[in-house]
């Protein structure tokens, strides 16, 4: 079995894109699924399964999502190890105990086209920061994130990909319920 957290974008925001956590979570048990567990409201599941093609995995979620709640929303799924990886390599934490509450992980769809990455590594965006690391995007927002120019739409629009953001606090509890459900103890 392999642990996947899925993030889906857009989900119970100003009002749109309404979906109760318990019926997502029957949603993602009766599509086959194990140990499903959501997180907050935002649309955060931690879950496992047989299948080992993640893309599949959230194209089939993707397509659930429509039929069962008529939405049309990316859903961005990382496997627990890939994503324990991406939060460990953070180039933002400085192991000092800065204030986490104004560093984030945007994740993309896909690895963006190299022209594209190149293109918006030279604006100026300060005193916001981000650093590209394949299908992650790591930033710091120290005016915080409702105060930065580089949110989903900035990503979407300029990286041509689904993207999708969370604070570090959810990530660090995905990754701990990731863990839990991993070693059987959750």
């Amino acid at each position: 079995m392999i642990t996947y957290i899925s993030i889906l974008r857009g989900i119970n925001v100003s009002g749109k894109n309404m979906i109760k956590m318990d019926a997502l979570k029957a949603m993602y048990i009766g599509m086959g699924f194990h140990n499903v567990t959501t997180y907050i409201q935002s649309g955060n599941v931690v879950f496992q399964s047989e299948q080992s093609v993640a893309d599949a995995i959230g194209q089939f979620i993707t397509d659930e999502l429509s039929k069962k709640f008529e939405l049309n929303v990316p859903v961005l799924i990382r496997e627990y190890s890939e994503f324990k990886r991406i939060l460990l390599s953070n180039p933002f934490i400085d192991g000092e105990g800065g204030d986490i509450s104004k560093l984030h992980i945007t994740f993309l769809s896909e690895l963006p086209e190299d022209n594209k990455v190149q293109s918006i590594l030279n604006g100026f965006y300060q005193p916001d920061e981000f650093y590209i690391n394949g299908k992650s995007v790591y930033l710091s927002c120290p005016n915080g994130y409702g105060n930065t120019k580089l949110s989903n739409s900035f990503f979407e629009n300029k990286l041509k990909v689904k993207a999708t953001t969370r604070n570090l606090r959810t990530i660090l509890e995905l990754e701990r319920i990731g863990g839990m459900i991993e070693n059987g103890t959750y």
